[in-house]
């Protein structure tokens, strides 16, 4: 199991995984928007765990505390809470998922798997990882609600993004795109 778990936790080093699959999205027409509220995820994840959140709590890492333990991966430097690796994880997933559920199902399982595997390598606390699947996907919700409410609207004025014949200028605040062509639909 030490392949597969070194794998999923090598993805998830810094974001690596969810920048490569929004930069493959933003050159799709049907994802291009997920793509730039996949960026916008990611970096809230970033400034909220990384920046403030670790640096607030300055929680131990548990391989730290008990020092009979052999790390497999390379050696973490900054502190254990939240997990950054599951933080930014569950910020792009849910959001992939808020795009579309067949991708985001997909991409929730690798979530999952990228924040099992920081515990399965004793480099986070079960809270570390749980808090950050919460505020992971808080996050996702307020990377759609500032795209639709302050970054869309701007985009429209400066002619960055098509309106759709007949669409309103108030987008849906049921936490699904717009059916539009240039947007993904429901699945």
């Amino acid at each position: 199991m030490d392949p597969v778990m070194i794998f999923a936790s090598t993805l998830g080093n810094n974001g690596f995984i969810w920048i490569v699959i929004a930069v493959v999205l933003l050159f799709t027409k049907r994802y291009r928007e997920c793509a730039i509220v996949m960026a916008l995820a990611l970096i809230l994840s970033f400034l909220i765990c990384n920046v403030t959140l670790k640096n607030l709590v300055a929680r131990d890492r548990p391989f730290w505390i008990d020092e009979t333990v052999i790390l497999k991966i390379e050696e973490p430097h900054d502190f254990s809470f939240p997990s950054g690796h599951t933080f930014s994880s569950f910020a792009a997933a849910v959001t992939l998922f808020l795009y579309s559920r067949k991708i985001g199902i997909a991409a929730l399982a690798l979530a999952l798997t990228i924040g099992f595997s920081r515990l399965y390598f004793f480099l986070h606390f079960p809270s570390d990882v749980l808090a950050s699947v919460l505020l992971g996907s808080l996050t996702a919700g307020l990377a759609v609600f500032l795209f639709r409410k302050l970054i869309r609207p701007i985009m429209k004025r400066a002619g960055l993004i098509a309106v759709p014949a007949g669409a309103a200028d108030d987008p849906p605040t049921d936490g699904m795109p717009e059916g539009g062509e240039d947007e993904p639909r429901n699945d």
